[in-house]
């Protein structure tokens, strides 16, 4: 069946375990949906389990449907990462053979192009999480107007912004700069984000939903490329344009939450046009994951999965929705990395009549593969996929 509309819904770091390569990246055993299963005995994910989630592999404390609604499989990442740009990259087509730089501290000679060309000292310059390194150095810089800069286990610059004292429109400006400067081979980082906050001191810094990243542009064409070029829709839902830089958009919406972004998804499907919605829920990496909190990211996927009932009482026949991850990201993991997970797909239409299992495929452009065809535009040319048959759904 050709379908008039397909909605991916990226759950950001919702890996499932077992990825073939994990030991290579330190991760062999990892799992993310697993490990949460394991803690939180009461988890409640009928409508995941109704696609086919716990069909797809055992989870503890569930039960899998007696005659799953969706088709349900495993994709593995062929990228040289486990970030995000490198897996929504890769589900468009783009395989990423060299990964992005990472840094413990940022070299001195970048420190210092940026503090002259953005006039504000520097501050922090270390791996931190961004709630704790605004309680630790916020009221420092709101005093001297210095700059807090920190990056992360991935491949990232962020820089720290009070909305009142260091202003929105300067840091947006100081992003700007430290973008340009970055574009360096030697301190070529995947995105440069903002990070703005409210607050007067500890125990008070919010940080707030005007954070925007800069990332890099794709480095070839993508199926949102060839979908734009061929007159259909492509709306981006949530971090999906910032992580493509807008390049394939033609329709891009800010979400301030995950919740939010599926809320907006819902809203579209009520719309009539003809192409592709891409969504990025991205709390559950970045308010759970990384910050190691398995109850928190539990929840969130509780909020999705009732969400997700919705989207789905929104669909019409001729849907299609396909729900998978970009990484893994497991909350009982060592560390604040992501890890080198597989990560599951589900799909589902209405039209439907029965579920059942998907073959493992070899990259995540499986996904793009698939869109590609359904509307018949150029699709991903990577190696990993002339091995494999496309996948089908009927």
């Amino acid at each position: 069946m050709r379908y008039k509309r397909i909605f991916l819904v990226v759950v950001d770091s919702f890996g499932a375990g077992g990825a073939r390569d994990a030991a290579r990246f330190g991760d062999e055993g990892a799992d993310t949906m697993g490990h949460i299963a394991q803690a939180t005995p009461d988890w409640r994910i009928p409508t995941l389990n109704r696609l086919g989630l716990s069909s797809l592999r055992p989870l503890a404390h569930q039960q899998p449907a007696d005659h799953p609604a969706g088709r349900y499989g495993f994709l593995n990442e062929a990228s040289a990462g486990k970030d995000t740009m490198t897996g929504h990259w890769e589900m468009m087509g783009l395989e990423i053979d060299t990964p992005f730089q990472t840094f413990e501290h940022f070299p001195p000679e970048l420190i210092q192009a940026l503090e002259q060309e953005t006039g504000h000292k520097v501050i922090g310059n270390r791996p931190a999480s961004g709630t704790q390194i605004l309680e630790e150095l916020a009221p420092e810089e709101i005093a001297t107007g210095h700059m807090i800069v920190y990056t992360s286990a991935d491949s990232v610059l962020q820089i720290c912004g009070n909305e009142e004292t260091f202003g929105l429109q300067e840091l947006y400006r100081c992003c700007e700069i430290a973008r340009r400067l970055t574009m360096r081979p030697e301190w070529k980082v995947g995105r440069v984000i903002a990070r703005p906050y409210t607050g007067t001191k500890p125990g008070e810094f919010v940080r707030t939903a005007n954070r925007h990243d800069y990332a890099l542009k794709p480095f070839g064409s993508t199926v949102l490329d060839a979908l734009k070029e061929s007159g259909y829709a492509v709306i981006a839902v949530g971090k999906i344009r910032d992580i493509f830089d807008g390049e394939g958009i033609t329709e891009a919406i800010h979400s301030d939450s995950s919740v939010q972004g599926m809320e907006q998804t819902i809203d579209l499907a009520y719309r009539d046009f003809t192409g592709l919605v891409f969504t990025n829920l991205v709390d559950f990496d970045a308010k759970w994951g990384h910050r190691r909190n398995v109850e928190g990211y539990a929840r969130e996927v509780e909020a999705f999965d009732e969400k997700l009932a919705c989207l789905m009482q929104a669909l019409r026949e001729d849907d299609l929705l396909l729900v998978t991850a970009d990484h893994g990201n497991d909350p009982t993991w060592t560390g604040t990395d992501h890890t080198r997970e597989r990560v599951p797909l589900l799909a589902w239409s209405p039209s439907m009549t029965c579920g059942g299992p998907l073959p493992e495929q070899d990259t995540f452009a499986a996904i793009g593969r698939l869109i590609a065809d359904n509307f018949g535009v150029p699709g991903p040319k990577l190696e990993e996929l002339k091995s494999q048959p496309a996948l089908k759904l009927g």
